[in-house]
């Protein structure tokens, strides 16, 4: 046993901080787990053997491998999981020095903070019942390791600290809803180049959006404040691709460096709450057409109208947004950017340019010819798959003449080729369509396999018009979803198979309880905080202070209360020995206290030999307790008795204390 921290304690500081460490397995690299598990193992060994702790050379050693393993794998080591990697490497070599008491605590104060950094990653619903258990856990190891001598037992230990975590969630609770929040997530880290980033890229080529099918994560949430527009309108706009290389679409410049395009929106507008889970990126998934005015803090309309945001999305986040389902985009091109979106790489694809010169020839007006590529998809062995072959340099040429196979990508890929070759100007537009309902809520779930991409049209009176191919080879895809498309045989995911009443039942109950906690929890920000106050007459950030103050200070009053009252004195259910303890109370003021270990007659002798006038009525009352206690058990009389003798133990009290107060005076008289 070691003089700071015995076996058993050492042990559960392990366990604790591993238990702690667990959710960062999936974003720390293999390197760090094996380091961290090493680390572990080995103050495990030398606990139980009775080793002696590492050198400062092997330490050091140690150390700086860390410290550079950490940098070479996110180079660098400042962002989001960079530092939290750092931390959770430098915690664990920790161990290796434990050498004294205060070592101990840096362990255990560093685990609160290893705690927080989980909310950088997740804020779902059970990442914050895991880190209340983990909580818990802490906090019995801290009173454990300042408890002397031995390990105190785990369950008062437990109880003891799931008491005062509970203590602290008024507190909390009131921190949440009062304190003035700002716009956006607090744990929105900059130029974290560790973060993973999910979802849509910033260029397409054939394969790209196939590889999403294979996820089921959830790409964003949406509640419509309306009726929600049919399947085969909700397409989400995210980036948008006017450059081709040959296989790859990507932007010729920066969106976020363009303005937005002229836009003339009709009809009735539809109004929503989108949910927009982490990407590390800046699109925000609106659906098609955003309107400009009334856009949430932060965010911004773009060239092609992509709505971005100002930083990465690196939080789940909540935005009200409005669309316009019928709309007449850029209604004027000019010559340059006529220009722009018929530009096609130099002597590629003769095969596919040959037959756009063909439909040119033979239609003049620009929607016909549309009309006859959309034709060609639907009326000839295109098909619909996860799987297409590899296509080599002339890509759109072997996707339309040999293959023929595609998916979404290589439909609108050679869709755009053919109408820039038959001089229609076309762009390709990414995102997603579609959505599943949720049979709980009211709400619509976008997950990752609804990635789609489509393509734009440039017509004369028109402006840009949204042209779907896929639609013409698997209708399906668009009016009811991926998985009536896609069948078992053609490798469809597990989790678009048909799957069990119960499991689909369970998966929606917990997705409508996150989407529950995503909206009234990790969405409560500025707007929602002011709406939620006003109720209560708060309007303004002086009266949320105001507040959040006296809410604090009831809150610690209550608190303080409840501690003061473990030290008062322990109040007795007794009648009798409360009348007795009543009466003989003001003795104290004479040096005479029944101790604890003194029973009543003992006390009563004291008293006497201290006292002699109070010998007559201090026996009465003693022998009126002790009948009324031991004897007559609650008789009326023997209580009278008591009484009795109460107020005459008391009468002789005072004649006692006037006698010793002349008796006093009269010494002094004689003394002048």
């Amino acid at each position: 046993m070691n003089d700071y921290l015995s076996r058993d304690s050492l042990l559960r500081l392990i366990g604790v901080l591993l238990l702690v460490m667990a959710p960062h397995a999936g974003h720390l690299p293999a390197w760090e787990i094996l380091l961290i598990v090493t680390a572990m193992m080995w103050r495990t060994l030398i606990a139980l053997r009775q080793w002696r702790l590492p050198a400062l050379l092997p330490r050091t050693a140690l150390t700086l491998a860390g410290f550079g393993g950490v940098y070479a794998s996110y180079h660098g080591i400042s962002g989001l999981s960079a530092g939290t990697a750092l931390l959770c490497a430098m915690a664990s070599l920790k161990l290796l020095e434990m050498r004294a008491r205060r070592d101990v605590m840096i362990v255990v104060l560093l685990m609160y903070f290893i705690l927080v950094t989980h909310f950088l990653f997740s804020q779902d619903l059970w990442t914050i019942a895991y880190l209340l258990v983990c909580a818990v856990a802490i906090t019995a190891l801290l009173m454990d390791c300042n408890h002397p001598g031995s390990a105190v037992p785990a369950r008062p230990l437990l109880r003891r600290a799931t008491i005062m975590v509970a203590q602290s969630l008024p507190l909390m609770l009131a921190m949440f809803i009062l304190f003035p929040r700002i716009p956006g997530p607090l744990w929105g880290l900059p130029s974290d180049t560790g973060a993973q980033r999910s979802g849509l890229s910033d260029s397409m080529m054939p394969g790209d959006i196939e590889k999403l099918i294979l996820s089921d994560a959830v790409a964003f949430r949406v509640h419509f404040d309306g009726p929600a527009p049919p399947q085969d309108q909700r397409y989400w706009r995210g980036p948008v691709f006017d450059r081709f290389d040959g296989r790859k679409w990507s932007p010729r410049i920066e969106t976020r460096h363009l303005p937005p395009e002229a836009a003339e929106l009709t009809g009735e507008p539809v109004d929503y709450d989108l949910t927009l889970e982490p990407t590390q990126q800046r699109w925000i998934f609106a659906l098609d057409l955003p309107a400009p005015a009334g856009l949430p803090a932060a965010t911004a309309l773009h060239g092609a109208e992509q709505l971005l945001a100002d930083k990465p999305v690196s939080g789940r986040v909540l935005y009200h947004l409005r669309s316009y389902p019928h709309y007449r985009l850029q209604p004027t091109l000019t010559p340059f950017q006529r220009r722009m979106m018929l530009q096609l790489p130099a002597n590629a694809d003769p095969r596919s340019r040959a037959l756009a010169a063909q439909w040119r020839a033979q239609q003049a007006d620009d929607a016909q010819i549309v009309q006859q590529a959309l034709r060609m998809f639907r009326s000839e062995p295109f098909y619909y798959t996860l799987h297409p072959p590899r296509l080599g340099d002339n890509s759109i040429d072997e996707f339309l003449f040999e293959t023929r196979r595609g998916f979404c990508e290589h439909y609108a890929s050679s869709f755009t080729f053919l109408m820039r070759a038959a001089g229609i100007p076309a762009r390709v537009v990414t995102g997603y369509q579609g959505g599943e309902k949720n049979p709980y809520g009211d709400y619509y779930v976008i997950h990752q396999y609804d990635a789609h991409a489509w393509s734009e049209v440039w017509l004369a009176g028109r402006g840009w018009v949204r042209v779907d191919p896929t639609a013409a080879v698997a209708p399906n895809r668009v009016e009811e979803g991926l998985a009536s498309a896609l069948s078992a045989a053609d490798g469809l995911p597990t989790f678009l198979q048909r799957q069990s009443q119960i499991w689909l039942t369970l998966s929606a109950r917990w997705d409508w309880i996150n989407n529950r906690w995503n909206r009234w929890v990790l969405a409560y920000g500025p707007e929602l905080q002011a709406d939620f106050l006003s109720h209560f007459g708060i309007t303004d950030w002086s009266q949320m202070i105001l507040a959040l103050t006296v809410a604090i200070t009831l809150l610690l009053s209550a608190v303080g209360l409840s501690l003061l009252r473990q030290f008062a004195p322990a109040k007795t259910h007794d009648a009798a020995l409360r009348l007795w303890q009543s009466a003989t109370r003001p003795l104290q003021k004479l040096g005479l206290k029944q101790k604890p270990d003194e029973g009543p007659q003992d006390f009563a002798a004291r008293v006497v030999a201290r006292q002699p006038a109070l010998t007559t009525a201090m026996r009465q009352l003693l022998q009126a307790y002790l009948r009324l206690r031991y004897l007559h058990g609650p008789d009326p009389a023997a209580w009278q008795n008591l009484r009795a003798a109460a107020q005459q133990f008391t009468r002789a009290l005072r004649a006692n204390a006037q006698g010793a107060a002349a008796g006093s005076g009269s010494r002094t008289r004689d003394s002048r």
